[in-house]
Order: C-alpha cells, then structure tokens, then sequence
C-alpha cells in the first residue's frame, strides 16, 4: 500500500477523491460550469474589500470572462494542478465564496489553503469553517501532512482565520511582495501539521 500510495502521488491525475463534502452549514464543492454568474456577482459586491489583499481582483470582471475563469479552474482540478473549491450556503445554495488548496507539492504532502468571502457574509464563521473542512479533507484524502495558509501581515481578518484554526505562525517573509499600493508588504506563514498517525488516513468522519 505504501508503495501504491507513493506512486499516485507522483502523478495525481490517477488519485481520485471527492469532488464535494459538507461541512455544518456549507457544500463545498469544485467549480462546475454555470458557476461563473453567481460567482461575478460575489465579486462585484465586494471587489473594494478584495482588492487590498487579492492581485486578481483589480478590475470588475465580465459575466463571461467569470464563466470562462469557472471552466479553468475546473480543469485544473481534473488535472489536480490546483484544487480551488468553491463555498455555497447549504441550505440557501447561496455562492458565498472560495477556498481550496494550491501550490501543492503531491509527494511531500504539502498544501496551502487560500480563501475570500464575499461582503455580507463575513464575521459568520464561515471561512473558519470552509478552512477546518478544508484541512480535513487535505488530511483524509489527499494524505497532506503540511498545510499552509500565507497572508499579508496587515490582513488581521485573515491572520485570526489561521489563528482561530490551529495553525501556528510559523514565519515571516520581510518584503517578499508588493502590495495594491506599490510598497513592499510583508507576508506571514502559518502551517497546520497532520496528525503522526494520519500517513494513510481513512475516510472523513
């Protein structure tokens, strides 16, 4: 099993795992066509917000090009290049963000979960919750054994996700970026390790 585990994580694209999961009150699921709409108007309703801390979001997009980001990303999950996962309200199906994991490294284990809520939504617990999903399911059934999450050290609201979810400061890129505003920004790296026992972990419970 060892063996056969080593392998698929050499090439991903033969690992299968779920596409969706629930958390208490969210589907989190991959990006599927048709999710481009819900997910413009998310944007568009926060872009100001975004924008400090997000180098996508400079610009308001076209419903189409939404659309034509959607179908990207979701043959970029099929390849497992990266994992983006888009939030839904579980009982409203209301598009409420994204999260998911990226810039992995399949043979180390190692996974960096990024996330954005649209205005409206925030200060409800729902990134904490997306992001403890998250890490489980990285843990459970890509058999991650190293999770980041890097923000900006001014993004307070993000730093207190990290904090909220066990991730320990781990350290500190002085300078590593620039930010909206043209100055150097520092950036923070959090990291959340699997359990010892969790190499060959069984299913979510």
């Amino acid at each position: 099993m060892r063996d056969d585990l080593a392998q698929l994580m050499k090439n991903p694209i033969l690992l299968d795992f779920p596409e969706q999961f629930y958390t208490s009150r969210l589907l989190i699921r991959t990006p599927l066509p048709g999710d481009g709409a819900p997910m413009n108007e998310a944007i568009r309703e926060s872009l100001p917000s975004l924008r400090p801390w997000m180098p996508w979001a400079r610009e308001i997009p076209t419903i189409a090009e939404s659309e034509q980001n959607v179908r990207w990303a979701r043959v970029r999950f099929l390849t497992r290049e990266d994992l983006r996962m888009h939030l839904f309200h579980r009982e409203s199906g209301r598009f409420l963000g994204a999260s998911g994991l990226h810039r992995m490294n399949w043979v180390a284990g190692r996974f960096e979960i990024g996330y954005w809520l649209r205005d409206g939504e925030t200060g409800k617990g729902y990134v904490t919750e997306a992001v403890n999903g998250i890490a489980n399911f990285a843990i459970h059934h890509l058999h991650a054994q190293r999770i980041e999450i890097r923000c900006d050290s001014q993004n307070q609201r993000s730093r207190r996700v990290a904090e909220r979810c066990g991730f320990s400061l781990e350290a500190i890129l002085a300078r590593d970026s620039v930010n909206e505003g043209g100055h150097l920004r520092d950036t923070l790296v959090f990291v959340r390790f699997a359990p010892s026992n969790s190499q060959f972990p069984g299913e979510i419970q």
